[in-house]
């Protein structure tokens, strides 16, 4: 998938940044760096091995406090390197899905 086809722009930190992923419960943690980030997806390289662990969901914790984080889903594994895509909530997804003449009317 090329940047053009995604239609947003994504942000490059060419020394990454210092991220950490954590399972939905908690019940794991792995340190990880941010490569790219956009409005609706990122990459990471992932420190440490990321088999069986569950990577449907989790959060991607983006400040050391765990204040500032989003929800994501894995999309693609290529070695240590990880494509990942963020959940929007139920109003956001309703919102995409919707045709533009029933926001007219709701508005």
């Amino acid at each position: 998938m090329t940047e053009e086809s995604r239609g947003v722009e994504r942000v490059s930190f060419s020394r990454g940044y210092d991220v950490c992923m954590m399972a939905i419960d908690g019940t794991w943690r792995r340190d990880c760096q941010l490569k790219a980030i956009s409005d609706t997806d990122a990459v990471l390289t992932v420190e440490g091995s990321i088999q069986g662990l569950n990577l449907k969901e989790f959060f991607l914790l983006l400040s050391s406090t765990g204040l500032a984080y989003r929800r994501c889903e894995l999309v693609r594994v290529n070695g240590t390197e990880m494509d990942i895509q963020f959940v929007r909530g139920k109003l956001a997804k309703k919102r995409l899905g919707a045709s533009p003449n029933a926001n007219e009317v709701a508005n």
